[in-house]
């Protein structure tokens, strides 16, 4: 019989309801042991509906806990860094939501306490898992496309998060598009270069007084050769928006929206199916459950995890890089920044 793992999960807000949830009911090799969260009732409702035995609201009792010997990090971005290094000073295994820290060098120390600790690390990035996209990976991977030439991800939101988050987000491309970012690398298979922005405000002015952008069109240049481009917006009036094409040398292959059904209606007057999904998490569910699972599975196998923390650096990298080319007019390399 495979072990199971205990696991401790830090932050119990949206999306760490969503990982306490899997963990508790669809992940036989893991055992939720303890949740915490700053809101203290919050981490008690938790335990209470998911049947965990401990609730608490100081993340530091999951640290200290022996009996635990794997982490998942949900808490505000602010946290990220410092508790991945008291994960690994009390040497358990860490996942972490997205993104490390926007500090390079506080990613740059968390990284460092991870390998020193040896233990594993693996960065949220979910959309690897999705199947759609994961065959498009396996198909560039096994050349069955010849070399990729051009790289297109639409990535848009049905509606912009309040003014109050965008203050705190870090913008749009540490925010929204590090996701396409991620993807980037992980479709084509090789590093982005530099990169060249062009955006602007056109979906909420308060976004704009709040410093940021809500409509962009991103230019990568990839190592390989390959051009890819990312097109974002803060508002697609019709659902969640999330479509990927690679064309290269030998063909192409494109991912479409997923839809809560697949119903196709005709009549005399027109042929229709209804919207795509209009949330992330009805869009990408299946992924969060088979990313930690793949989590679990590298803590019990010892395996690398698949997404590590140079995956997570990576793309915060992108993101200062977008700015910068959106601030300055210009692409910039990715070697400008660090």
């Amino acid at each position: 019989m495979t072990r199971q793992v205990n696991v401790g999960l830090v932050g119990v807000g949206r999306i760490g309801r969503l990982h306490a949830e899997h963990l508790a009911y669809r992940i036989p090799q893991a055992r939720l042991l303890a949740v915490s969260d700053v809101v203290v009732e919050a981490a008690q409702k938790a335990a209470a509906d998911l049947g965990v035995p401990i609730a608490t609201r100081d993340h530091r009792a999951i640290m200290d806990n022996q009996d635990i010997e794997a982490v998942v990090i949900c808490s505000s971005t602010d946290t990220h860094s410092l508790m991945i290094e008291e994960a690994a000073a009390a040497g358990k295994h860490i996942f972490c939501e997205k993104p490390i820290d926007f500090d390079l060098a506080r990613i740059d120390r968390a990284l460092a306490a991870v390998d020193k600790a040896g233990v594993k690390l693996q960065i949220g990035f979910n959309r690897r898992f999705d199947p759609n996209f994961r065959r498009v990976r396996e198909l560039v991977a096994s050349g069955k496309l010849g070399q990729p030439h051009i790289l297109r991800i639409t990535s848009r939101d049905p509606q912009p998060p309040p003014i109050a988050y965008v203050k705190v987000s870090g913008g749009i491309f540490l925010d929204m598009t590090i996701h396409d970012f991620d993807m980037a690398r992980y479709l084509i298979g090789s590093e982005v270069e530099e990169i060249y922005v062009a955006a602007g405000v056109m979906v909420d002015p308060e976004i704009g007084k709040a410093g940021d952008v809500d409509t962009a069109v991103i230019t990568l240049r990839f190592e390989n050769g390959a051009i890819g481009t990312i097109d974002n917006s803060r508002r697609a009036v019709y659902g969640y928006d999330q479509r990927v094409e690679v064309f290269g040398s030998g063909g192409a292959v494109s991912v479409d929206n997923n839809y809560p059904n697949t119903a196709v209606v005709s009549d005399g007057q027109r042929i229709q199916r209804d919207l795509p999904f209009n949330f992330f998490l009805d869009r990408y569910v299946e992924s969060y459950i088979v990313e930690m699972k793949e989590f679990i599975e590298c803590v019990v196998k010892g395996t690398p995890p698949p997404v590590t923390g140079i995956d997570g650096r990576i793309p915060v990298v992108m993101g200062y890089a977008a700015g910068k080319s959106y601030a300055e007019h210009r692409p910039v390399r990715l070697s400008e920044i660090a």
